[in-house]
């Protein structure tokens, strides 16, 4: 399969940006999660009714290349899907970009006060499984497990909690089998000797997503192969003698890889959902064939509201490639910087931007941290002294007009690098007041320490 990545080189009109180039389901840590999520929602929610004003949060959406308001929180509930990894391997630093990106957004949502419902899906089906298997000597399933038991030990390390499930695409063949069926009675697909095709002629606005013309598609010739009608269709099973294979109504093979991820997110998040998530590489194809099979399914418009996508990263000013050599895992990552750090700097960068991993950031990173996790010992221990007086106004003032900027910042499309200047500068000025005044009273700093750490638990960085 040949996948040539698409770059975008369009610009946000609000920010300059560029727009890109089993189950598992821990229950308790979702319960704790939620409880954890609900006080920190009524903490800030009773903070911005206090002062009588409505906060909309708005998000960068891919498929109107504008930002969007989304509707009011009051306990609304998101329904997204991430794309997950293709598990032939180490999770590697742009995995990491793109999910802890979308961690914060979620923990963001949370403290919103919507009920983020997240799902994750796990390629476990793929010819470069299948390739390290003929390499290795082991099954196609052998190599699947233990990369994807290592995804979710990378993910635990660095803190991302926020997916409430992961679904193997394997476990959901019978799901694919009847999309494609419906697919092919409605006239969206046909059968070759070679497979099953989705017809994208059928589709009037293929192309949508990624901003493309009928002219520009037909230059991008995805998946060759002489038995398709035009060269855009792409597969939605294809025919194989090797396995793994799967029997179905067009012989033995394999689905395609964009009706794992329609077939899964359609199961679990019904005909129609709100957020779809990941990174900038998979807008086409992936993205643009997975709108095109769930609208030929549902006949919704559309499939989903809000497309989000992460910016690229580069590893010493040069993208990271495996032709480069310069792949960084997430587990060498780790052998040299904390989870902490690693979120420090991502949280730098706003998710749209091209992100650069470099040592000298990393050490910016680390000072950043270290300095404010200073001014929060200060703070901690004035907050267990037992001085009693009136509480400092001045310092809660402070703490209210950063909390107002830290939520403008988030609200504007998860603009974390902002939100984390916020922060810094409010410790900053705690600390110069605690340096002139020695201490303050007790209620004071345990106030600014709950209020504060609410903020810093979107980024994930000082726990309480």
């Amino acid at each position: 399969m040949i996948v040539t990545p698409l770059r975008i080189t369009n610009r946000s009109p609000e920010t300059d940006m560029p727009i890109w180039s089993h189950v598992y389901q821990n229950r308790a840590s979702d319960r704790e999660n939620d409880r954890s999520s609900d006080r920190i929602s009524r903490l800030h929610i009773s903070t911005v009714k206090r002062r009588g004003t409505v906060k909309m949060l708005r998000v960068f959406n891919t498929l109107t290349m504008q930002e969007e308001e989304l509707p009011e929180p009051d306990g609304q509930e998101i329904k997204a899907f991430v794309c997950g990894p293709t598990v032939y391997d180490y999770a590697h630093l742009g995995h990491a970009r793109t999910y802890l990106a979308v961690d914060m957004m979620v923990r963001y949502l949370r403290f919103r006060g919507y009920r983020p419902h997240v799902l994750m899906n796990i390629t476990d089906i793929d010819e470069r499984i299948i390739k390290k298997s003929n390499e290795t000597g082991k099954s196609a399933k052998e190599i699947a497990g233990a990369y994807e038991k290592s995804f979710l030990e990378d993910m635990k390390a660095l803190g991302i909690d926020t997916i409430n499930r992961f679904e193997r695409a394997s476990d959901h063949i019978p799901e694919m089998i009847r999309q494609i069926e419906q697919l092919i009675s409605a006239g969206y697909a046909y059968e070759t000797d070679t497979g099953v095709y989705f017809d994208v002629s059928r589709i009037a606005d293929y192309g949508q997503l990624s901003h493309q013309s009928r002219a520009d598609l037909r230059l991008r010739r995805l998946e060759l192969c002489s038995t398709k009608r035009h060269p855009e269709d792409f597969s939605v099973w294809r025919k194989f003698e090797e396995q793994p294979l799967w029997d179905s109504p067009w012989g033995p093979g394999r689905p395609g890889w964009h009706i794992e991820d329609t077939a899964i997110a359609m199961k679990y998040l019904g005909s129609s959902y709100d957020i779809h998530l990941g990174g900038a590489e998979l807008v086409f194809p992936h993205h643009e064939a997975e709108i095109a099979q769930g609208e030929a399914l549902s006949s919704k418009r559309p499939f989903v509201k809000y497309w989000i996508h992460t910016g690229m990263l580069n590893v010493g000013g040069v993208k990271m490639s495996k032709s480069l050599g310069n792949v960084v895992t997430i587990r060498d990552a780790l052998a040299n910087y904390s989870a902490e750090e690693l979120r420090f700097f991502f949280a730098n960068a706003h998710y749209r931007r091209v992100a650069n991993f470099c040592k000298s950031r990393l050490l910016e990173a680390k000072k950043g941290l270290d300095s404010m996790r200073k001014t929060m010992d200060k703070l901690s221990a004035c907050s267990s002294g037992k001085g009693a007086g009136k509480p400092d106004l001045h310092l809660l003032g402070e703490l209210s007009r950063a909390e107002d900027s830290f939520t403008s910042a988030m609200d504007h499309d998860f603009d974390t690098m902002r939100a984390l200047k916020v922060l810094s500068t409010f410790l900053r000025n705690a600390s110069s007041q605690i340096k002139t005044r020695g201490e303050f009273e007790a209620s004071t700093c345990q106030t600014v320490l709950k209020r504060w750490q609410a903020m810093a638990n979107v980024i994930g960085v000082l726990p309480a």
